[in-house]
């Protein structure tokens, strides 16, 4: 009977660990502070190169820190 259902729900079962699996992968991607970190970095420097403009720069930075706020936020919550 066991061997039936496990047939029967393997689709479904196979699905849901795939699922599970992007999950665990976003989570990493959006919750990394050392990421966010890195970017504001690189604006730094891409300004400082003058490669952008002061204006794309401020909106870039309030942007990211923005994002850096709310994974620091989302973590101490949880």
């Amino acid at each position: 009977m066991f061997i039936i259902d496990d047939i029967l729900l393997f689709p479904l079962n196979g699905t849901i660990w795939i699922a599970e699996k992007i999950q665990e992968v976003i989570n990493r991607e959006l919750l990394d502070e050392d990421r966010v970190k890195e970017k504001l970095t690189e604006l730094q420097g891409k300004f400082e190169m003058e490669e952008i403009s002061e204006q794309e720069y401020m909106k870039q930075q309030e942007m990211l820190m923005e994002r850096l706020e709310l994974i620091r936020k989302f973590k101490a919550n949880n």
